[in-house]
């Protein structure tokens, strides 16, 4: 279904369903153009952006991704994802709730203005798709899903970087929150992946990594095969750093390193992964100042809509 308007389907949508033809570079940039809104009845699924990079440890910027990442999908509004046969946004209704809202003059307070924002959301219902926003968010958005669907949680953690390092209590930091949700029993290694890693930090956790070397070496189909298996059927919150990708197709992200994956690996790894029990799922790291061509920002818009498709084909 194609919903016919004139524009600006972000305020004029009827339907929450279908996709839309809008010029793409006029009208108001909800994410793939979905109907903003806050009103969550026949709501399957929310996308919500979260502003944050306090807790970054390189170049800042961050806070300007889920803006970023909304205007690069745009670029992809108009049709459904290349080679599926039903588009995810015929058998979900998606919606845009914009912002989640905090002081930022009080910085202690905003892991708890996470955790509430997201717990509204998904205390009503919908799955939840949250744009970054620096890599901390994770942690409060799993302390959120962990409320709703018991913990321990699978992690599905695609990043150049572990985040695993130890850390002390009430810090806030993009590099330590994984550590703290292990610590915390919010999600449990020896059930959950780690791919595209390619940093030294020897305390794996007990964490299943399929780093980046090993991505190159044995290719998509071996690293969606073990990484099932580790999977299983438990519940998994997935969390995608940009940074995953190798610099050359993501620039706009504050802590690039060399070696990583392709767009191509990471979709194909995605799809492969179509059929596991998805719960909650994030797209974060996106520094647009330090973009190329916008191709980090339409780089996460089309993982995002991945991580749609792979939520609108869960068991």
């Amino acid at each position: 279904m194609t919903v016919k308007k004139h524009g600006d389907f972000a305020i004029n949508r009827d339907s929450l369903y279908g996709i839309t033809n809008e010029p793409t570079y006029a009208g108001a940039t909800s994410f793939m153009r979905r109907k903003y809104t806050q009103d969550l009845e026949g709501v399957d699924l929310v996308v919500t952006g979260v502003p944050l990079d306090t807790a970054t440890t390189n170049r800042p910027g961050t806070r300007f991704g889920p803006r970023a990442i909304r205007a690069g999908s745009t670029m992809i509004a108009w049709m459904r994802p290349y080679d599926t046969d039903v588009d995810p946004f015929e058998k979900l209704a998606v919606v845009d709730y914009g912002d989640c809202f905090f002081d930022f003059g009080r910085p202690e307070t905003i892991p708890d203005a996470i955790e509430e924002h997201a717990t509204s959301i998904i205390s009503q219902g919908p799955g939840l798709l949250t744009l970054g926003g620096d890599h901390f968010i994770a942690w409060p958005l799993l302390k959120a899903h962990a409320k709703k669907h018991g913990k321990p949680l699978s992690l599905l953690h695609f990043d150049a970087h572990s985040d695993t390092w130890e850390d002390e209590e009430g810090r806030v930091d993009h590099g330590t929150m994984f550590w703290h949700a292990v610590k915390e029993g919010l999600v449990d290694p020896a059930q959950s992946a780690q791919i595209g890693l390619r940093t030294t930090n020897d305390d794996t956790l007990g964490f299943n990594i399929f780093d980046g070397p090993y991505v190159h070496k044995h290719g998509v189909d071996k690293v969606v095969e073990e990484t099932r298996k580790v999977l299983g059927d438990n519940p998994v919150y997935l969390s995608f750093d940009i940074d995953c990708l190798d610099p050359s197709y993501a620039p706009g992200t504050g802590t690039p390193v060399c070696g990583g994956l392709t767009s191509n690996q990471a979709i194909q790894i995605l799809r492969g992964l179509t059929g596991i029990n998805l719960i909650g799922m994030d797209i974060v790291e996106v520094a647009p100042a330090y973009d190329v061509g916008e191709i980090t920002a339409l780089a996460g818009a089309t993982l995002a809509v991945e991580m749609i498709n792979m939520y609108a084909n869960k068991p």
